[in-house]
């Protein structure tokens, strides 16, 4: 991409755009001992926050596992992983993270889903 035939432009990575969605960050103690066990901790608060939810996507970084499964392949170069991008062109409405990246859930209310996602 150029401005002009004398100043080549290049894009540079951005970061995600978090301004929909809630994020919300826990560190229980103790902590989770794997993914199960902070899925169930996260549902529970997508609950509270949400009432009925979708689990859009997910991160599992003990694993190094993500759902969408390969949806990272594409975002080799990119600032946001594909498990975000995902989630952020669905609508994601809350983003929950355990220990700073260890385990990350992003929600969508169901009432969105059933009003077309607006």
């Amino acid at each position: 991409m150029t401005t002009d035939d004398r100043h080549p432009v290049c894009t540079l990575p951005m970061a995600p755009d978090y301004s929909r969605v809630t994020l919300i960050s826990l560190d229980p103690e103790p902590a989770p001992g794997n993914y199960l066990e902070a899925m169930t901790l996260a549902n529970r608060e997508a609950e509270a926050r949400l009432g009925e939810h979708m689990l859009l996507s997910w991160y599992d970084r003990d694993r190094d596992f993500e759902s969408p499964q390969h949806a990272s392949e594409c975002h080799l170069n990119s600032a946001t992983p594909g498990y975000v991008d995902y989630a952020l062109h669905r609508n994601a409405t809350l983003r929950i993270d355990f220990q700073q990246g260890r385990f990350v859930f992003f929600y969508l209310p169901v009432d969105l889903l059933r009003k077309g996602g607006k």
